[in-house]
């Protein structure tokens, strides 16, 4: 070693080993907990919640960081409790290690008052029953102090408590200048608004934001659908909440209530997925694909379902304690709840899509085709409905493999609405005397639309398709193997970029708000340019800008179309290229789609005759020439 290091190639010198200063240890701490306005608005609606509240009501000023209150009518705290709250690692949730494994509470590590109480100026009014009321005011500790300065006064009020912290990191530049934007941090207490709320329906939500009320949320009465009355209320909109379900499935120390969407209502990206255990948000990736999974085929291509899973789950067979936020948590058989849950989900999509038997149901029927009716020994029960099994259901007639999932009516109808959600310019309905494959074309209903003026499948052959995206074609002594999305993706890129496609008005504007002043500087310089592009924009002030329009083709979901549109930042001249690309691979068709005969055929001519590589920079197709295969199993030398 050589004494220098980092990417900055600054000197390391040896320092000795000390004790940080108390007031210096308890900030760099807070920061783990309170790491911006929304991880304050978690950790105080926890509290609201733990106390038994009935009613929770957010205000936040400046994104929060200026201001956030949490108002409940829970029970309150007494003056004793008031002043230890604040301390470090105080709390009523456990008394011993022990009690991590029966806790039923979403805090019990004391961390959170403590943490505020370091970062930011807090006032804390709260009352028991008995009318008493006190008052209780911080200072965040400054250079010399080992705790933060308090003071606690009578005060009037009913039962309840409410949290206000004020001036979140004013006593730390150096974490408050890596804030976002107030409109970003308002987005993100909001957000963490609606997550508390889906998880406790039964409990009153507002939310207010810079003295304006944005949300509210009134407790659900219903007791049968309390997840997906709520669910529905928050998270979308009033034309889709009709086709909104709610299943449920169970196990050894778990159940779970799964609410999702039907087919009339899909995202393209998965941030209306949510996975709630015992009340908290988690972020559990195999969790989620339970939901994917069980609901597979339902949806076009590069589509997800939107829903929740709600697990309510034995505390001593999980485990809470292992993320600081509590954003995770490690189950001791998480492989039965995905189970539970995909299986559940298959089931109850199955009866949607058959009929019941009429032979009693019983097992061993034998449906119209002359298959057996499978059976799915899980039970679930619909929204509003008795339990019931799923049972044994008798395939509907007609199709082929109709008893499959992935196959007949099923899998016609979802390519069937792939065809006029997804791909509306790119295929069209099989006519009369259409050529390709009868079979195959009778069955998927649906047929790739080769561009104008593409060249004419003459020569060419088709000898198969593997892996659900190469497509093997031959051309005299030739075989060719063609990335299906690849080359589809050329040419929509070359026609893109000779002519723009057809810009959009969009039904409900994307609303977003930028990070930085060079996000604002470009999208008003390069407005008229965007627009050129499809991309019509409205500039609101103060960093928050709407999309008004975006070309037809386009399918992206609002988050990942704001970061496309901000990328172009870094395009400079070739911002035009830049956008026809990403056009055109969310137009292309997609790894697993179908293409019949004719179709294949086409798509194949019109790679040959490409440039040979896609907009990315990758080759479209490979090829094996007659002599090249010979070689290869030592036919010739």
């Amino acid at each position: 070693m050589n004494g220098s290091g980092g990417a900055s190639g600054a000197v390391l010198e040896r320092r000795g080993i000390q004790v940080l200063p108390p007031e210096e240890a308890k900030k760099i701490a807070a920061g783990e907990v309170v790491d911006r306005p929304a991880a304050l608005v978690r950790e105080l609606i926890d509290n609201a919640l733990d106390a038994g509240s009935s009613v929770v009501e957010l205000a936040i000023e400046d994104g929060g960081i200026r201001k956030v209150e949490v108002i409940d009518n829970g029970w309150g705290m007494s003056r004793e409790d008031l002043e230890l709250c604040i301390k470090t690692h105080a709390t009523s949730k456990i008394r011993s290690l022990d009690d991590l494994t029966r806790t039923s509470t979403l805090g019990f590590r004391g961390e959170a008052l403590a943490a505020a109480a370091a970062v930011a100026r807090l006032e804390i009014l709260t009352a028991l029953d008995d009318g008493n009321a006190w008052l209780l005011r911080t200072l965040p500790a400054v250079s010399g102090e080992s705790a933060a300065r308090e003071t606690i006064v009578p005060a009037g009020r009913t039962r309840g408590t409410s949290v206000r912290a004020l001036g979140l990191f004013d006593s730390i530049p150096a974490r408050k200048r890596f804030l976002k934007r107030e409109g970003s941090e308002g987005a993100m207490c909001r957000q963490i608004f609606i997550e508390k709320a889906l998880a406790f329906p039964a409990v009153s939500f507002r939310f207010m934001q810079d003295g304006r009320l944005k949300l509210f949320a009134a407790a659900v009465q219903d007791t049968e659908t309390v997840y997906k009355a709520r669910f529905g209320e928050l998270v979308l909109s009033a034309g889709e909440r009709p086709f909104l379900h709610e299943v449920y499935a169970g196990g050894s120390g778990f159940s779970v209530t799964a609410v999702f969407g039907g087919p009339e209502v899909f995202r393209y990206d998965r941030r209306q997925q949510y996975v709630f255990a015992n009340n908290r948000r988690i972020h559990d990736f195999g969790l989620a694909q339970a939901l994917e999974y069980g609901l597979a085929g339902l949806f076009p291509n590069s589509a997800h379902p939107v829903g929740a899973l709600f697990i309510s789950i034995d505390p001593a067979i999980a485990d809470f304690n292992i993320h600081p936020a509590k954003r995770e948590a490690r189950f001791a058989d998480s492989g039965a709840i995905h189970h539970a849950v995909s299986s559940a989900l298959l089931s109850y999509v199955r009866a949607m899509f058959a009929v019941p038997g009429q032979a009693g149901n019983a097992a061993g029927s034998v449906g119209a085709a002359g298959t057996a009716a499978p059976s799915f020994p899980f039970s679930f029960r619909e929204s509003g409905g008795a339990e019931r099994s799923a049972g044994f259901f008798q395939a509907r007639p007609g199709g082929n493999n109709a008893n499959n999932l992935y196959g007949g009516e099923l899998l016609a109808a979802r390519l069937s609405m792939e065809a006029l959600l997804e791909k509306r310019d790119e295929f069209q309905e099989i006519g009369e005397g259409a050529s390709g494959s009868p079979g195959a074309a009778a069955e998927q209903g649906v047929v790739y639309d080769a561009p104008a003026g593409a060249a004419a499948a003459g020569g060419l052959s088709l000898v198969g398709r593997v892996f659900g995206l190469f497509l093997i074609v031959q051309r005299g002594d030739t075989l060719y193997i063609i990335d299906q999305h690849a080359a589809h993706e050329r040419i929509l890129y070359n026609r893109f970029l000779s002519a723009p496609p057809a810009r959009q008005e969009l039904l409900v504007p994307i609303l977003f708000t930028t990070e930085s002043e060079r996000d604002d500087e470009f999208l008003r310089a390069k407005k008229d340019e965007l627009l050129r592009l499809g991309i019509e924009l409205e500039d609101e002030g103060g960093g928050n800008w709407r999309i008004e329009a975006l070309p037809a083709v386009w399918r992206s979901g609002d988050g990942e179309t704001v970061r496309a549109i901000l990328d172009l930042k870094n395009a400079g001249s070739a911002m035009a290229p830049r956008w026809a690309s990403a056009l055109a691979c969310k137009a292309a068709v997609k790894d697993g789609a179908f293409l019949d005969d004719r179709s294949t055929l086409e798509l194949a001519a019109a790679a040959l005759d490409s440039e040979g590589r896609c907009p990315h920079g990758r080759p479209i197709w490979t090829e094996l020439s007659r002599a090249d295969l010979f070689k290869a199993v030592r036919r010739t030398k």
